[in-house]
């Protein structure tokens, strides 16, 4: 009888903590990255001038590329370290007619609850 009861407390126990935050603290979480990483030193070499060649030969393909016209490129790089806010890091390159970087736009990383959806 004994042992029925503390099976029963220690289950009761276990399902009213199982939605406690501390306890999510503990499971494993692994980083989840997506997109482009890029260094600031790969970042630093572009120079308005290059052609999309160079660019794609320095960067990599980009992530995305405007679907009304191939003249702007995004390198979007998203983080989602375990139980950490999510960063976000994009750099935009415009292009004029004739495939040459006109214009660089490196937006800082930022965070917020609106980045998990």
């Amino acid at each position: 009888m004994r042992c029925k009861t503390l099976t029963a407390a220690a289950v009761l126990l276990l399902m009213m903590t199982a939605g406690c935050s501390t306890l999510e603290r503990v499971v494993y979480r692994p980083d989840i990255n997506q997109g482009n990483y890029l260094t600031t030193t790969d970042v630093a070499k572009l120079r308005v001038g290059m052609n999309k060649q160079q660019v794609a030969y320095t960067l990599g393909t980009p992530m995305m590329s405007d679907p009304f016209s191939n003249n702007t490129w995004y390198y979007v790089f998203r983080q989602q370290p375990g139980h950490e806010k999510v960063t976000q890091q994009t750099l935009t390159l415009t292009f004029d007619s004739s495939g040459v970087l006109t214009n660089i736009d490196n937006k800082p990383n930022l965070s917020g609850n609106n980045a998990n959806n």
